[in-house]
């Protein structure tokens, strides 16, 4: 599991790339890039935990949902995730089940990066390769 930022996508928003052997794994991936742009990760602690659970007709929409539940989760809750427990499963719809672990923002500890402001389809992409799995995002900030 991994990603990249992508200097050249996105002049004035931020792109990334994620990977991941499985689909939790690119979602976790996908998580992690989201959060490691609004804050430094050896800052944020684990001490809250919240659930989450999301259904999609398709996985881009999931991914997407995902993503954007965390965005809000920042805005509303002021919380932060840097922990993240994923099952994701096709039914009627896919499902995907979630534990995150995070903190409160707090602006004297953390050192705090951009406010992302919304997840965006512009160049939107969850494709499956050899080796797993690869979702391209740009972020709105």
């Amino acid at each position: 599991m991994s990603y990249r930022y992508l200097e050249e996508v996105a002049i004035a928003d931020v792109a990334f790339e994620a990977e991941g052997r499985t689909l939790s794994e690119v979602f976790e991936a996908s998580a992690l890039a989201l959060t490691e742009t609004m804050v430094d990760l050896d800052g944020l602690s684990p001490v809250q935990s919240r659930q989450i659970s999301l259904t999609a007709e398709d996985l881009e929409t999931l991914l997407f949902r995902w993503l954007a539940e965390l965005i809000y989760l920042k805005d509303s809750a002021c919380l932060l995730f840097g922990r993240f427990e994923i099952s994701i499963r096709e039914a009627t719809e896919w499902e995907l089940q979630a534990t995150v672990w995070g903190d409160l923002i707090d602006y004297e500890k953390m050192s705090l990066r951009m406010d992302v402001k919304a997840v965006t389809y512009h160049l939107f992409a969850l494709e499956q390769t050899p080796q797993g799995w690869r979702a391209r995002i740009v972020l709105d900030i």
